[in-house]
């Protein structure tokens, strides 16, 4: 059991320092007040996960060709590797897919390529040539891979943009970056799909060889690995200055979060503040923490993790839907620092 002295001078300077409506416990000088530690101001606490995503049957196991890519088409005696001549090469020595999804080829004109395999191309072109030459033979390869970008950002040691150039792993994705530096924060590493999260451990997939987590890798993903130098939390409701806290040595409990956010002057519901806790992209808390119990001395200061979210409501709101209704507009102001777990079916059932 921890004992924690709180002399009177202290209590009035953090309610100097808070302000609002809050009353405070006058404690004769030299009271000693035993605390056993900050779970005491834990009302509540929620924990909420969302599985990987399920393995989908109809990924490709082969490379499809889309626009960006080059291609090189051979057909003896009537086409020769699109090596410059005729209408519809290029200088690369190859025929480029373009946006429309069709190849421009010498003789037939555009073909539809978008979507299919290198063997499904072959046996396409064969049906197009045989209009010109009987029982022609075809020849085509990618000579450039262009159309499945992959976005390494981060600390990679070699971040930037990379192109697909078969069926990826999230595993090999991150390989193509060379590794990670050594102030990657994997807790906080994300892969983005068409600007939302997925519910992807890439720290399960590495330490604990969580193979769920290796997802395949689709054209345009982007793989997040945040440093671990700038750690902050996020205080919204009503508070003065709501938006980031640097924490500074990466240290930064409840009571000093809501000291910098400002809390003086304003009327908010001390009992009930909410704290969203990201462990991970499939794995979060979702806490009700009572404040007064703090200030009071009853608790010890809530330890933040990186990434909190703290929302202070101006009265005791109802379910985690109303905090997260009303924390919505302001989400977007702080990315998906929350994201993917907080959506998860748990809260909806609350």
């Amino acid at each position: 059991m921890k004992r924690c002295t709180l002399p009177v001078m202290l209590l009035a300077g953090l309610s100097l320092l808070l302000g609002g409506c809050f009353k405070y416990t006058n404690y004769e000088p030299g009271t000693v007040i035993d605390i056993d530690d900050q779970s005491k101001a834990i009302l509540a606490l929620q924990e909420v996960s969302v599985p990987p995503p399920p393995v989908d049957p109809t990924e490709s196991v082969e490379y499809r060709v889309g626009p960006g890519d080059v291609l090189s088409v051979t057909v003896p005696g009537l086409l020769e590797r699109g090596n410059g001549e005729g209408k519809g090469s290029d200088t690369l020595g190859g025929f480029r897919v373009y946006t429309s999804g069709k190849v421009l080829l010498p003789l037939v004109g555009g073909v539809e390529v978008a979507g299919l395999t290198v063997e499904q191309i072959q046996t396409k072109l064969v049906e197009v040539f045989s209009a010109y030459i009987k029982q022609p033979v075809v020849s085509v390869e990618i000579v450039e891979f262009k159309s499945q970008p992959l976005y390494l950002l981060g600390k990679f040691n070699k971040p930037g943009l990379v192109y697909l150039d078969r069926p990826t792993s999230l595993l090999h994705g991150l390989a193509l970056g060379n590794g990670l530096a050594d102030q990657a924060n994997l807790r906080g590493a994300r892969v983005v799909r068409n600007d939302k999260v997925l519910p992807v451990d890439i720290y399960q997939l590495l330490y604990n060889n969580d193979l769920r987590q290796n997802i395949q890798l689709r054209q345009g993903d982007a793989i997040y690995v945040p440093g671990n130098e700038a750690q902050q939390v996020f205080v919204l409701g009503t508070v003065n200055k709501p938006g980031a806290v640097p924490m500074v040595n990466g240290r930064l409990n409840l009571v000093q979060a809501l000291s910098a956010a400002g809390l003086d002057g304003k009327a908010y519901d001390e009992k009930h503040v909410r704290l969203i806790r990201t462990i991970s992209p499939t794995h979060g808390q979702l806490m009700m923490v009572d404040l007064g119990r703090m200030m009071n001395g009853q608790a010890l200061p809530l330890p933040l993790n990186d990434g909190d979210i703290v929302f202070v409501p101006k009265t005791g709101l109802g379910g985690w839907n109303e905090i997260i209704s009303e924390l919505l507009p302001t989400f977007q102001l702080i990315g998906a620092v929350a994201q993917p777990f907080l959506w998860a079916d748990a809260i909806n059932n609350d």
